[in-house]
């Protein structure tokens, strides 16, 4: 896919070729100037005229007629140089690679010299080049007749780059190994619920195993049974597919010593149980595995970049269904810590799921614990479609997590969490906690639910109720799953410091 070359020449040939263009008020320098001069001048005049535009983000063609060995010449606009960041660079790239996905190109080169600057260094660029490439030429296939018409793919770059380090290629594997995890995760997310059932995902999980080496464990049925984990046997009641407890191990490190432990919700199709969802709202509830698609997309990267960490990954996973069987309010269930809850709300079952998850993972020697969930409705009206929620008992954990979201450019927002909301979730009368302790603040109280789980480990609740999808094409992908989280859990991985 990618081929580093450190001498450019206009001669050389290619179908595009892709420049990187700020607007600066003292006019073109460096190469920029040089293709200025094989043009007589006429590039400073299409770009006063706006034919080509130094806005951020803005895609700009020309044909070459010749004057190059680049048939086509492709500026992509960065804005104001003060202004400029990584996140501006990755979104102008996706903006970039949707043009190339819609003109089906299958070749170019990129000056990724002209995409530098103080805040952007070289690793980075060739980072956002990759990732971006990857994310926003993502398309999920679906299930319509294909056309007789091959499509055309982008199966070539060039990177020109004076790479002194020589870690310019290495950069660009890290930063499609990002992408491609990401998609994979959007590519589960965006799977119906009868083509994507607990087992299949075991089955998922059990073939990344083998592929990158993990020690798996999928738990069936019985052996959920034996082990006691009466949360997700509960939720699990209405349905005709069994559930599955699926663990997947990397050990990066000699010792199985600071494990951190990836949990996520993988409700494969939520009816809400007999608390029923309304029409409108239980379309869509393929999605309900958001948190585990995280995980494997997280596990994947992880994978393919082998971090010197030691990581374990729980996913328990069901549908939540209706029948003769199905779990009712309520109910009172035992979970595997021994806990029992009082189901008042069955379509509050993403947290009861997580909670022998969040028991099991500290069983495989979990030291830290992040769960990744399409938790509740609660937090959309909180923080919108744009902004995942957190909740967390231990601040050093929770710095790390938020430095990591930002990095990733998926960002987090923390929502408070006092003894009170603690004592909501323990306000059963008849067992140890309530499922459903009310509407208000309820984000809070489904992260608080979980957090009785994670009892004296030091933990973080991620609900992306309303990032892991999207109704809207944007720079970096089309409508559907986004792969929410998938990044910013990587990126935890490869970067964590333990906690002392």
């Amino acid at each position: 896919m990618f081929k580093v070359n450190e001498e450019f020449q206009f001669s050389n040939s290619h179908d595009c070729l892709v420049i990187g263009l700020f607007n600066k008020p003292s006019g073109l320098e460096g190469i920029l100037a040089e293709a200025d001069g094989l043009f007589d001048g006429q590039l400073t005049e299409l770009i006063k005229g706006g034919e080509i535009s130094p806005k951020k983000k803005a895609v700009s063609k020309i044909h070459t007629f010749g004057k190059t060995g680049a048939k086509k010449l492709y500026f992509v606009g960065l804005g104001h140089e003060k202004e400029y960041n990584f996140e501006i660079l990755r979104d102008a790239f996706g903006c970039l690679f949707k043009t190339a996905k819609k003109e089906e190109w299958t070749e170019t080169a990129v000056l990724l010299d002209t995409f530098l600057s103080d805040e952007v260094e070289l690793n980075d660029a060739a980072h956002a080049l990759s990732e971006a490439l990857a994310l926003a030429t993502y398309e999920f296939e679906g299930y319509k007749q294909k056309p007789n018409r091959p499509e055309k793919r982008l199966e070539a770059v060039t990177v020109y780059s004076a790479d002194e380090e020589g870690e310019l290629e290495a950069a660009l594997e890290v930063g499609y190994a990002f992408g491609c995890g990401t998609n994979s995760a959007r590519t589960l997310v965006n799977t119906p619920g009868n083509l994507l059932t607990a087992a299949d995902m075991a089955e998922y999980a059990r073939k990344l195993a083998e592929k990158y080496e993990f020690e798996v464990e999928i738990l069936e049925k019985e052996e959920i049974e034996k082990l006691g984990m009466g949360a997700l046997l509960a939720v699990n009641q209405g349905s005709a597919e069994p559930p599955r407890m699926i663990v997947l191990k990397y050990q990066g490190r000699e010792e199985w010593t600071d494990v951190i432990g990836l949990v996520g919700k993988g409700i494969t199709f939520d009816t809400g149980g007999y608390s029923i969802k309304p029409k409108d709202g239980i379309v869509g509830m393929k999605t309900d595995m958001g948190g585990a698609a995280a995980v494997l997309g997280a596990m994947e990267i992880i994978g393919e970049l082998k971090p010197e960490q030691n990581v374990v990954a729980v996913i328990p996973s069901t549908d939540n269904m209706i029948s003769g069987t199905a779990f009712k309010p309520d109910d009172v269930v035992t979970s595997m810590s021994g806990k029992t809850i009082e189901v008042l709300n069955t379509d509050a079952e993403g947290r009861l799921v997580l909670a022998d998850a969040m028991t099991y993972a500290k069983q495989h020697g979990a030291d830290y614990l992040v769960d990744v969930a399409t938790l509740t409705g609660g937090v959309i009206v909180a923080l919108g479609n744009h902004t995942t929620g957190a909740l967390t008992n231990n601040e050093e954990l929770f710095e790390q997590v938020l430095e990591a979201s930002y990095e990733a450019g998926e960002p987090i927002w923390r929502l408070p969490l006092f003894e009170r909301d603690i004592e909501r979730v323990r306000s059963s009368k008849i067992a140890d906690l309530n499922n459903s302790p009310g509407r208000e603040g309820h984000a809070i109280m489904g992260g608080a639910f979980v957090g009785e789980f994670a009892e004296g480990t030091p933990w973080v609740h991620l609900d992306i109720a309303g990032t892991a999808t999207t109704s809207n094409e944007y720079d970096l992908g089309p409508a559907g799953g986004t792969g929410a989280m998938v990044r910013t859990l990587a990126l935890l991985v490869e970067r964590f410091e333990p906690i002392k």
